[in-house]
């Protein structure tokens, strides 16, 4: 009984020091349970390494769905190399491989599985799945450009793998002598060169007996090479009941001899070396946040969060035999040294994604800073939204917002910093022909009259407005930390202060205005669109990131700002959705979280809540924050309120949880919310650590009671970015009843610009 007892214990310990690791919290199904109609997230299960090259993923929709795997669904297609950032964007250098039994079939429809999830493992470094209808198990693990498959097949005479090359146009040649098949897929949704490939490699370590191509999804046997709109191939082998075959996978996208460079990242590691690798290095990236808590649920969510957070921007850029750094211009289809990263768009990713790779991933972001000084060598602009080129997407130039946080907070490319100065003046300055996202549309009209009006033609004007407003002040910080001339930062300063040319005092909201300076009327808060950008005027009459005072003293205060702000959850989830023409997804997604008109699904309004920092009523921030990450985050198939968005909408959840966010990426603070975990640990890249604690937590404990850094009380609603990077220790108090007298002064507010110009007012003064 003893050795029984040893034995379970033993089991125990060894079973929570597996749990223990990071990513063994990780959910890759968080998000996956959406429709076109209503997004829990958008996501789909992506096998990879952190910011890799290429992504795999089983996919359950038809070739060219953006919804690629639906939690929904019960047949598997194939197993898809993928690069699509958010179904709205969609894919481009595509194939899939698919094992079957029996006949070969190519047609996706025809040759599909079914599956359950109870058979179904799914982890960033490791994906396995029981492929019902051909009692086929397979297995994947992936390298940061490379992949290793192995198919463990029944006993069978008639057992092959299908390669799905995509249509509009690909490749195939079947190479016997070498268990090899190579060939290229040209599959894009735009935003390539007229010369983009994906050339991909295929080496399996067990010999052909059966080979074909196909041409259009016509099959031919014994054709050993195929070029088409639709290319494919089929090898096939006899197989062992149990038999393991082994396929290790590359792709490049600049030549064949590339594919077979970067197929050496595996080595001649077996299946299980490279899951194990692939594990160390997740444990590795998530393990720079350690988090310490009884409630597992809240576990997964963070780490599945966290997870999410480092998938994106995708890493573009190749490693030569020399060990060199390049990579195929998506801009100008030229191969060039230095890194290049995409699929991401910054309309989403500035607000707190980037911030969290300046702060935990600084080596990372210093190489994103060198492949957008790339990018705007190569294209004559800096992307807003890149897939892999330029995309037509979003609006804003908040390109500005990543260079400037980046550099202000110590991330840099120290030889790219003229040229990113370079990028953002003529960005600030000038339109794309071709791409309306990139650049600044109408910046003619807000140069001239401070605001881009409502009746030139130019789409969701108050959304641009304050994006450049927001991004002017960007500009203007980065030529300050560079010692540019008061004649060439001027401009900037001045258009930072062009949010209040789209206020309207009588509704004290943000309101579109004719160019010959009057209100657009009528004029519904409820509207979505037209004026704005996915939302109304009250989720965007709060996107004045930079100057927050400046936008409660246009209100006529604290207490009329904070009505205000009570409002948006007061009110009923009530829309106007007469400028779509119909409901569309993140309309839905407000309407149905029990929330008012507070939209947590889209981004605009993500930073309102702490908001309350800067207007003497931070517990209401401290209630909200723990409402929104109880109620609309969970580690679950439909574990967000909206579209996940690159990274930007979990990386919200890694900053809140952590207890502070960056409401302004420029200023170099982070404004406070309430502490969601017992402890949290960063580990800082320069070895720093900062030790979070919340004492007294619990789910009626949400309010700051009080709080010590390094020891001292702080009455401050900010941290400082170079406090943390020194390593810091700091301690919350948590109670059941909100502290009305902390943070309320004037002096605990975060940074405003409006403060900053009146300081300088007054010094000037006195002089």
């Amino acid at each position: 009984m003893k050795k029984i007892l040893a034995a379970s214990l033993l089991f125990l310990a060894l079973g929570a020091k597996a749990a223990s690791d990071p990513v063994d919290y990780v959910s890759t199904l968080v998000g996956s349970d959406s429709k076109f109609a209503l997004s829990t997230g958008n996501t789909y299960p992506a096998i990879a390494m952190p910011w890799g090259m290429n992504f795999w993923v089983p996919q359950t929709g038809k070739n060219g769905d953006g919804w690629q795997y639906t939690y929904s669904a019960n047949k598997i297609r194939g197993f898809k190399q993928t690069h699509q950032p958010s179904p709205w964007i969609n894919d481009y250098g595509v194939f899939s491989l698919m094992p079957e039994t029996g006949a070969p079939v190519f047609d996706e429809d025809k040759r599909e599985s079914w599956f359950s999830h109870k058979a179904e493992v799914a982890t960033p470094y490791y994906y396995k799945v029981y492929l019902a209808d051909y009692d086929v198990v397979t297995e994947v693990a992936p390298t940061d450009r490379a992949a290793i498959f192995r198919i463990t097949y029944p006993e069978s005479e008639q057992s092959y793998l299908v390669l799905d090359a995509y249509h509009h146009g690909s490749y195939v040649k079947i190479i016997p002598e070498e268990n090899k098949i190579v060939g290229y897929t040209t599959f894009n949704h735009g935003g390539v060169p007229d010369n983009f490939k994906n050339y991909f490699v295929l080496v399996f370590d067990k010999p052909f007996t059966y080979m074909a191509t196909v041409d259009d999804s016509v099959i031919n046997p014994r054709s050993l090479e195929t070029g088409n709109e639709h290319a494919g191939g089929i090898v096939g082998f006899k197989t062992r009941r149990g038999e393991q075959v082994h396929v290790r996978v590359a792709s490049s996208f600049i030549s064949y001899e590339q594919a077979e460079q970067n197929l050496k990242e595996l080595g001649n590691l077996t299946f299980d070396e490279v899951k194990d690798q692939g594990r160390k290095c997740w444990n590795e990236t998530l393990g720079r946040v350690k988090v310490e808590d009884d409630n597992i649920d809240h576990l997964r969510t963070f780490y599945s969060c966290l997870y999410r957070s480092v998938l994106f921007p995708r890493s573009f850029y190749e490693i030569t035999a020399e060990g060199k750094a390049v990579h195929y211009s998506p801009y100008n289809g030229k191969v060039l040294p230095g890194y290049m990263f995409t699929d991401t768009g910054f309309w989403d990713t500035f607000r707190s994604l980037f911030p969290l790779i300046n702060l935990v991933y600084p080596s990372m972001g210093e190489k994103m800073q060198n492949g957008l000084a790339n990018a705007y060598r190569e294209s004559g602009f800096l992307p807003e939204w890149a897939s892999p080129g330029h995309r037509d997407c979003m609006v804003g130039n908040n390109s500005a917002s990543v260079v400037a946080d980046a550099y202000l907070k110590g991330v840099r490319s120290k030889a790219d910093v003229e040229t990113l100065w370079e990028a953002v003046v003529h960005g600030a300055n000038a339109a794309h022909p071709q791409i309306m996202s990139t650049g600044r549309a109408g910046v003619d009209y807000y140069n001239k009259l401070g605001y881009v009006p409502y009746d030139v033609n130019i789409k969701e004007n108050v959304a641009r407005t304050l994006e450049y407003a927001y991004d002017d002040w960007c500009i203007y910080e980065f030529g300050k930390a560079l010692g540019k001339s008061d004649k060439e930062l001027r401009p900037f300063a001045k258009r930072a202060l062009n949010y209040q040319n789209v206020f309207d005092k009588r509704v004290n909201m943000m309101r579109g205005r004719l160019k010959n300076g009057e209100f657009q009327s009528p004029f519904s808060p409820y509207k979505w669109g037209d004026a704005f950008t996915e939302g109304n005027s009250w989720h965007w009459t709060w996107c004045v990131f930079h100057d927050p005072r400046g936008l409660i003293d246009l209100m006529g205060g604290n207490d009329i700002f904070n009505r205000m702000m009570d409002s948006v959850f007061v009110v009923p989830p009530l829309f106007d959705d007469s400028y779509y023409g119909g409901v569309i997804h993140e309309i839905r997604e407000m309407q149905i979280m029990n929330m008012g008109n507070y939209a947590h699904g889209n981004q605009p309004i993500q930073h309102m809540i702490y908001l309350y920092d800067y207007s003497g009523q931070p517990w209401k921030a401290q209630y909200w924050i723990r409402e929104v990450m109880d109620r609309l985050y969970s580690a679950t198939p439909d574990g967000y309120c909206g579209d996940e968005d690159n990274g930007q909408t979990s990386a919200w959840y890694v900053f809140s949880a952590m207890g502070f966010y960056p409401v302004c990426p420029g200023s170099n603070e982070y404004v406070l919310g309430t502490p969601y975990f017992r402890h949290v640990t960063l580990n800082l890249e320069n070895g720093n650590k900062v030790n979070i604690d919340a004492e007294n937590l619990s789910p009626v404990n949400r309010y700051i009671h009080q709080m010590t850094v390094d020891g001292m009380p702080s009455d401050k609603n900010f941290l400082l970015h170079a406090d943390l990077l020194k390593g810091a220790d700091i301690r919350y108090s948590l109670s059941a009843e909100p502290n009305k007298q902390r943070g309320t002064a004037a002096g605990s507010a975060p940074y405003s610009f409006t403060k900053t110009l009146r300081n300088a007012a007054r010094k000037t003064k006195r002089r």
